[in-house]
């Protein structure tokens, strides 16, 4: 597998952002110019159609100057506080940084359940892909204020790396105070060696994470490389680059920007198939005509109007499988309806749907990106 070396490889990108960039360390203040620098490079890559996803940490900096909060760790009574209040400035910052680029922010607040509960994770992805058919930039952070110790992420690295995986993205790019992965701290250490390129992530790979540089910080190398492990699994390329030049990511798009990349270790599709296939437990069953068994074996998605019976109470995102009339088994996927609503549309056409359901619905009853042939 090639180096993905530059960001003209992707059409959906995630780009992290942490505290130390987007609010100044010395004045609690939202760094503006360099906020207005990134969403330039923002709207040069959505002209060529990339969709953009912005998850930017900088809430609780923001209002520890306002709440006259001490420096260092707080308690999480007060992270909650400092949240509610710094996220109103923050998102204000993004919308107005991206505004003179005719681009809209949507703002989107997740929390670790909102990316593990399934009907969660489906909502907060069809949200995503809404924002982006509209044409908007989702900002999204960790939702501090009503997260508690057993739900929160507690950085914005692994959340990134989740919503890489949530919205199949080409390349998560973590912009920090340090352009990539080294052998040491190159502050502490001046025989560090940059490392450009990580096939994969090893244990020598872990060792070279150090801890946070500065009070902001609620991560530092050693959640990236978890953030980094968590997306390449999912066959999502990462790099951590340098932040705090203007216009960051331009230096990427041009090629030389300096950057850590890390390969992702399976295409997208390939990883969530495997995960499909190996998951042993489905909670429905659903009996297709043969032009629908022919239309999967042609590589498409299985429309309703090929069901002609189904079994089992499912949801929306649930695992079932699929079978020809003489219980041969085809196929197992990830449906796209309740149970209820599947009932209602089977052996229907697409443009019936909307009629039948009340709603516009999705024209696949499993998408093909979320189906596995077994037969």
């Amino acid at each position: 597998m090639t180096a993905p070396l530059s960001l003209s490889h992707a059409k959906k990108i995630v780009i992290k952002v942490g505290s130390a960039l987007v609010v100044n360390t010395q004045t609690g203040r939202l760094q503006k110019e360099w906020m207005q620098s990134l969403a330039e490079d923002i709207a040069l890559l959505s002209r060529r159609g990339v969709h953009i996803i912005l998850v930017s940490s900088g809430a609780i900096a923001l209002a520890r100057t306002q709440l006259n909060l001490k420096n260092g760790p707080l308690r999480l009574d007060e992270k909650q506080a400092a949240a509610s209040i710094g996220q109103i400035g923050l998102a204000q910052g993004w919308s107005k940084a991206l505004a003179p680029f005719n681009l809209t922010a949507g703002q989107l607040l997740l929390t670790l359940e909102d990316t593990e509960a399934r009907n969660r994770y489906l909502n907060a992805r069809n949200t995503l892909n809404m924002l982006h058919k509209l044409g908007c930039v989702p900002i999204i952070n960790e939702n501090d204020a009503t997260a508690t110790t057993e739900i929160r992420f507690g950085d914005n690295d692994r959340l990134a790396a989740k919503v890489a995986v949530m919205t199949d993205a080409d390349q998560l790019i973590i912009l920090s105070d340090i352009d990539g992965l080294y052998t040491a701290n190159p502050d502490k250490d001046p025989s560090a060696q940059h490392i450009p390129l990580i096939p994969t992530i090893t244990e020598d790979i872990e060792a070279m994470a150090g801890e946070p540089t500065n009070i902001f910080s609620s991560g530092g190398m050693k959640t990236k490389i978890i953030a980094a492990k968590i997306a390449t699994h999912a066959g999502c390329a990462v790099a951590i680059a340098k932040g705090t030049l203007m216009r960051p990511l331009h230096h990427l798009i041009e090629g030389n920007g300096r950057c850590s990349w890390f390969l992702p270790q399976q295409d997208r599709i390939s990883a969530r198939k495997n995960w499909i296939a190996s998951s042993l437990k489905s909670n429905g069953e659903l009996v297709i005509d043969q032009g629908a068994v022919q239309a999967l074996l042609a590589g498409h998605s299985l429309l309703p109007a090929g069901i002609v019976s189904m079994n089992g109470y499912f949801s929306q995102g649930d695992l079932v499988v699929v079978k020809d009339s003489h219980n041969r088994l085809i196929a197992k996927g990830l449906i796209s309806y309740d149970a209820d609503d599947a009932q209602k549309i089977m052996g229907h056409h697409t443009h019936e749907i909307e009629q039948l359901l009340g709603w516009l619905g999705r024209e696949e009853m499993i998408h093909r990106d979320n189906l596995v042939l077994l037969c």
